[in-house]
């Protein structure tokens, strides 16, 4: 079932995503070598309650996982691809660092992600997020009314599988509104003209994920949450929060 939002329900998420932006911004400017991922966390949940949002990561449990979600954020380093658990591991120069975020304010949720480096990024690093953004803004750019779903994963893998990169085909995005993952599922690999087709009023969680080296095979940490790499490469992870429009994509993520 998917809900077709109204442009005031439009206006609420869009709220609702600035808190996000505000959040990733703040735990991207405090990110630097020696502070640790509960430090991150720290930092998005001040900007988080204190917007008078909730944070909907926090105490999540889907079926996959063992335990609630313990944190506001997600914190991905290295070989992390995405939920990472922040915890006390200090940043290091070079890290590689993805950090998702939500936020659900008066009712409506809004979900990003970015990734980083600390520092001078590692050779190879910089090409693997620009990849991922340059995916992301495809996959946008796709989201028009009487387009497909499929057209979405299939302008992301494009750019993946340009590049080399391993593209997870059981994770993606998703539908957003009144809960944090609604329908419809949005997969990074996808057949143009193939799935829902999309209307306005549609809202999206478009997130690519692309894998340096290039398996899309990964492994789930003991934590039953933090997705690694199985061949210890490097990942980035992107995403904004999107409406469906008749005057195109809009992105409600922004700052």
């Amino acid at each position: 079932m998917v809900e077709i939002k109204t442009e005031g329900e439009l206006q609420a998420m869009r709220e609702a995503g600035r808190v996000v932006a505000r959040a990733l911004a703040a735990a991207r400017e405090h990110a630097a070598p020696g502070v640790r991922l509960t430090e991150l966390d720290e930092v998005a949940r001040e900007v988080i309650f204190g917007a008078g949002a909730t944070a909907p990561f926090l105490n999540y449990r889907p079926s996959f996982a063992p335990t609630p979600f313990p944190a506001v954020i997600c914190a991905s380093v290295n070989d992390v691809v995405v939920h990472g658990i922040p915890d006390g591991y200090r940043l290091r120069p070079g890290d590689l660092v993805g950090i998702d975020c939500g936020a659900t304010l008066d009712g409506w949720t809004g979900d990003a992600a970015i990734s980083f480096s600390i520092g001078p990024a590692r050779p190879g690093d910089a090409a693997l997020i620009e990849a991922a953004e340059e995916a992301l803004r495809a996959g946008i750019a796709a989201a028009v009314p009487g387009g497909r779903i499929g057209d979405i994963g299939h302008a992301v893998s494009g750019v993946g599988a340009a590049a080399g990169y391993g593209i997870m085909a059981d994770f993606g995005g998703h539908g957003i509104g009144r809960r944090m993952h609604e329908d419809p599922h949005i997969p990074n690999r996808g057949a143009p003209g193939r799935g829902m087709r999309l209307r306005p009023g549609m809202t999206l969680a478009i997130e690519p994920m692309f894998l340096a080296g290039g398996d899309d095979a990964y492994d789930v940490d003991p934590d039953g949450w933090s997705l690694r790499t199985a061949d210890g490469g490097r990942a980035a992870h992107v995403e904004h929060t999107i409406a469906v429009t008749a005057d195109g994509p809009r992105v409600l993520t922004l700052p």
